[in-house]
């Protein structure tokens, strides 16, 4: 019987050997937990958690099959069958859930971040200071070997597959494309003997493991760099990959390298699903249409559209195991959607932390919060309707306490309602959308538009008291800070008090990018994937090599500088992943960024400036302060006078940088203490 609301995504896919419940695979994301034995009952509870939640396939993080293609010193490997005990742990958990699980075989080449890299050249990677040894045709025929014989342990240690990384500009991406192998042997020279490592590999891997073995392979379908393959190729190799034995064709977008975004909030949704549905033609295996899928719509359309076979989600299940269950159930408004900030999944793996999620803190952290019905339920308030009061709320409320919310505005949200306006941060919608939803679902007594005083609190005689009033923007403090000229950020996303055509924004911290954004661009409906694709230099037609073409950003709205005291680049403490994309946006918008100025004063002329010793004047119409925030803990200190005592949560408690991540997380793991 098909599902009335999506018939698509939750139809049976039959591979020949097994069939999969549904068309959603869970793609792979490293974590963090597959590096060291001790971690693996913490991966077992994720994975069982989202095999639980109704995933029809899941794929690990990268594990490498030997030791030179290891991510990084002592990161997961499986190529002796000693290393099968900790995997057996996943597979059984799964397993009991009733979930299937491919792992992942990754060999990073010339990404690898040691000094024991190999790669198909001796080409060094722009994005890591270590040079690869070029393999020679012994070391090429051994790693062929590895990749084999990690699939048979995997084989042996209970997954039902596995995914080989054929895309992302790893190992084998680099010995296919001429990007890097420029090899004049057996494995390189034309596009035929380039792919021959990637088909060796498929077509021995298939005769090692059998017929009843899934076997994806990550094909590279829009690499985004400079001298990557153009399409001719990409069909020629999916049609190689499909005759050695593949089962499944996943599709891979970007290098690490590329210098265009393809998981930030700011890309589109499914805006890459164009070339798996281009592919689609010319292969009969069935096909996976990946990158900023988020939503059951959005995976229905993709699948109605026949676009694809399935459709694979990584950050989303991290963000909601439950996604396939709400969606089956029909209750998609329930889901907690992946916002793709990056801030606490990939952002986390590139500082070697153990991967989460910021509107999920559970994800990764399974076995350690939990949420537990309680024995005697207390009466509890919350004041401040923001982030870190929504997950407190909802999840003590979820445990069975009874929670009345308060809050002086007339909507929740706080600090998401002025993301939300950011062009390219529409997702924030999304978190406000669930959180309302929860709030009805868990019970939850929610008072908006009323300002909460310390006496009422103390007449309420809760057993506790949260307070979550979040921040006060830092006001500036020099000769004319009071001038008409001066707004603060939240005069500007808040109050949409007009801006004139040239700007000056003090503070390039992660405020300050956004007013930039959001003034650098004329208003607009929301994401379109066409002009997305011009401003980042996208073919929309994936023909060319790389599938790239000459960027046209749109002409700036206005002429705007964005300025710091600190010396140094704007923009070094953003977000590893996506700290560069909101660099490159501004740059290409003409904004000038500087470092290492000195505020003097602001008067009908503009904002007067030291910069590198010299006396200037920026004639502005008008400034913009987004030099930080100050935590508002007038009515906690209010409530300490009277003596209540009170928790202390969110920007009410640090305001250095407006912080989600972990005002999301200090609410949640208050809610599980409480």
């Amino acid at each position: 019987m098909s599902h009335p609301e999506f018939p698509h995504l939750f139809a049976p896919l039959d591979l020949g050997f097994c069939t999969l419940p549904n068309r959603i695979l869970m793609g792979s994301m490293h974590t963090g937990l597959e590096d060291r034995r001790a971690d693996f009952p913490k991966l077992a509870a994720y994975f069982r958690e989202r095999a639980e939640g109704g995933v029809g396939l899941m794929v690990t993080g990268g594990i490498a099959p030997n030791i030179r293609g290891w991510l990084k010193p002592l990161s997961g490997k499986l190529s002796w069958r000693l290393e099968t005990g900790p995997h057996r742990q996943v597979t059984s958990a799964v397993h009991g859930a009733g979930g299937r699980i491919a792992m992942q075989i990754l060999h990073a080449g010339r990404y690898a971040y040691h000094p024991f890299s190999v790669s198909a050249t001796g080409k060094k990677a722009p994005i890591n200071p270590f040079s690869p040894k070029a393999l020679g045709a012994r070391g090429v025929e051994a790693t062929i070997q590895d990749y084999v014989r990690s699939a048979v342990l995997a084989r042996e240690a209970g997954y039902d597959g596995v995914e080989v990384m054929g895309s992302e500009g790893y190992l084998i991406n680099q010995f296919v494309s001429p990007q890097v192998n420029d090899r004049n042997d057996a494995w390189g020279g034309d596009a035929e003997r380039r792919r021959r490592f990637a088909v060796e590999i498929v077509s021995r891997m298939r005769e090692a493991v059998g017929p009843d073995f899934i076997l994806i392979y990550r094909l590279s379908m829009l690499e985004l760099v400079p001298e990557g393959l153009a399409w001719p190729e990409i069909v020629e190799q999916a049609k190689a990959i499909e005759a050695a034995g593949a089962t499944l064709i996943n599709t891979g977008i970007g290098w690490h390298e590329a210098r265009v975004p393809t998981i930030a909030t700011s890309v589109p949704r499914a805006a890459f699903a164009g070339v798996t549905a281009k592919l689609k033609p010319h292969v009969r295996v069935p096909l996976v249409a990946t990158n900023r899928i988020n939503m059951p719509e959005v995976a229905e359309g993709i699948l109605v559209d026949g676009m694809a076979d399935m459709v694979s989600m990584a950050r989303p299940l991290l963000a909601d195991p439950q996604w396939p269950a709400k969606a089956k159930a029909g209750k998609s408004w329930l889901i907690n959607t992946c916002i793709a900030c990056n801030q606490a999944c990939l952002d986390h793996v590139f500082e070697n932390k153990p991967v989460s999620c910021l509107v999920n803190p559970r994800a990764g952290h399974e076995t350690e919060l939990n949420f537990h019905p309680v024995a005697a339920p207390k009466r509890i308030a919350v004041v401040g309707a923001g982030p870190a009061g929504l997950s407190f709320a909802t999840a003590a409320a979820g445990r069975g306490h009874a929670v009345t919310l308060f809050d002086a505005a007339a909507d929740i949200g706080g600090q998401f309602n002025y993301a939300k306006r950011i062009p390219g941060k529409e997702e924030f919608h999304e978190t406000i959308r669930y959180f309302r939803h929860l709030l009805a679902e868990t019970g939850v007594t929610v008072e908006l538009g009323t300002p909460v005083d310390a006496a009422l609190l103390q007449r309420g005689q809760y057993n506790e008291i949260v307070i979550a009033t979040g921040i006060t923007p830092r006001r500036l403090t020099l000769t004319g800070g009071d001038h008409p000229k001066v707004l603060s950020y939240l005069d500007v996303l808040r109050d949409d008090k007009p801006v004139g055509a040239s700007v000056a924004i003090i503070g390039a911290g992660g405020i300050g990018f956004d007013v930039a954004e959001f003034l650098l661009h004329t208003p607009a409906s929301g994401p379109d994937l066409s002009r997305w694709m011009r401003e980042w230099g996208v073919d929309p037609q994936f023909e060319g090599k790389g599938g790239l073409r000459r960027p046209e950003p749109e002409p700036p709205a206005r002429r705007i500088w964005l300025l710091q005291r600190s010396p140094g680049k704007p923009g070094a403490r953003l977000g590893k992943t996506t700290g560069w994309i909101h660099r490159a946006a501004l740059k290409a918008g003409g904004v000038e960024a500087w470092g290492g100025v000195e505020y003097l004063a602001v008067d009908d002329e503009g904002l007067h400036i030291r910069k590198d010793g010299q006396v200037q004047v920026l004639p502005v119409d008008n400034v913009v302060v987004c030099a930080g925030q100050e935590p508002d803990k007038s009515l906690y200190w209010a409530l300490q006078e009277l003596g209540v005592q009170a928790h202390v949560i969110g920007g009410a408690d640090v305001a250095a940088e407006l912080d989600a991540k972990r005002a999301i997380a200090q609410g949640a793991e208050l809610a599980a203490a409480i």
